[in-house]
């Protein structure tokens, strides 16, 4: 009986680690986890555009960004319900409730270089950075 408890327990333990690493790494690879993406940022008339999509947390989480141009932040969701639709930038003293599927867009004077603008959610689970270069 004692050989038994202590095969189950091993086979207990084993599968718990193999769930663990497989859940490591699909977030080290999940979309939100990405470094910068310059593939959310233009430069339209002057004016730089930053794109950040909401669901299930901000993407990309990082994006490097030019200093002292006239800056948009453009928030994107779709069908997003969670608390990544609660946006808090501190900062800019910014707190509104994004809507479950469109586009809203933040204007920001040119930034110095230097200057980090961190976006949360309302639990602060999720968040985004955008430094200015």
């Amino acid at each position: 009986m004692k050989i038994t408890t202590i095969v189950i327990s091993v086979i207990i333990t084993i599968s718990l680690l193999g769930a663990a690493i497989l859940l490591s790494r699909e977030s080290a690879n999940s979309p939100n986890n990405t470094a910068a993406d310059a593939g959310n940022l233009s430069l339209i008339d002057g004016q730089q555009i930053i794109t950040i999509n909401a669901k299930g947390g901000y993407s990309p989480k990082f994006t490097a960004a030019k200093a002292g141009v006239p800056t948009t932040l453009k928030i994107n969701t779709q069908n997003t319900f969670d608390c990544s639709s609660a946006l808090t930038i501190p900062s800019l003293g910014y707190q509104n409730y994004l809507p479950p599927s469109g586009e809203t867009l933040i204007n920001l004077p040119p930034q110095q270089a230097g200057t980090s603008l961190r976006g949360l959610c309302s639990m602060g689970m999720y968040n985004f950075t955008v430094n200015f270069n």
